[in-house]
C-alpha cells in the first residue's frame, strides 16, 4: 500500500460520464482519493453521502474529491444521479489504479475470509505526494476527519 511521504501513482480512468480523468488534472490542488468497494452498498453509500454533505466544507480547504472502485462506468452513472454525488467516481474493473496504491487484500466478513477492495482515503497534497492515508475511515463522519488531520499539512 502506497505510504505517507510517497508520490501518489499517476492513473487515467473513466469517470461516471466516460469522462477520461488522471491524476494529473489535480496537479497543483489538493486531492482526496477515496477507495470503496461498490456502489450503492450500505457502508459505501454512508461515506458517499457524508463527502456530498461536507462537499462545501471540503472545497472551502481546498480538496478536490474522487472515488474510485471496480464498478463500471454506467453503474457509476446511475450512482451518482440516485445519490446527488457532485464529484468523480472513477470506474477501476480491471484494478489498474487498485493495485497501484496496494488496497486489494485479504477482507474478513463473519469468520470468511476473501480477497477484495480495502477501504481506504489517500491525501494528496498540491505536489502529489500524499500526506495522509485513512485505512478504516469513520464512514459517518469522513470529510470531519480529513479535515481534522490534514490542517496545516
Amino acid at each position: 500500500m502506497i505510504q505517507e511521504g510517497q508520490k501518489a501513482p499517476e492513473f487515467s480512468a473513466q469517470d461516471q460520464q466516460d469522462k477520461t480523468v488522471s491524476l494529473s488534472d489535480f496537479r497543483g490542488k489538493k486531492l482526496v482519493i477515496f477507495f470503496y468497494p461498490e456502489d450503492d452498498t450500505p457502508t459505501c453509500t454512508q461515506q458517499a453521502c457524508n463527502l456530498r454533505d461536507n462537499y462545501a466544507m471540503l472545497k472551502e480547504h481546498g480538496f478536490e474529491v474522487v472515488g474510485v472502485s471496480p464498478d463500471p462506468v454506467e453503474k457509476h452513472a446511475r450512482y451518482q444521479l440516485k445519490h446527488q454525488l457532485p464529484f468523480t467516481l472513477l470506474a477501476d474493473p480491471d484494478h489498474g489504479i487498485i493495485d497501484a496504491y496496494g488496497v486489494w487484500g485479504e477482507k474478513n466478513m463473519y469468520g470468511r475470509k476473501y480477497m477484495g477492495l480495502l477501504r481506504t482515503t489517500f491525501v494528496v497534497n498540491e505536489e502529489g505526494e500524499v500526506i495522509h492515508v485513512f485505512r478504516k475511515p469513520k464512514v459517518k463522519q469522513h470529510a470531519e476527519e480529513i479535515i481534522a488531520k490534514t490542517s496545516g499539512k
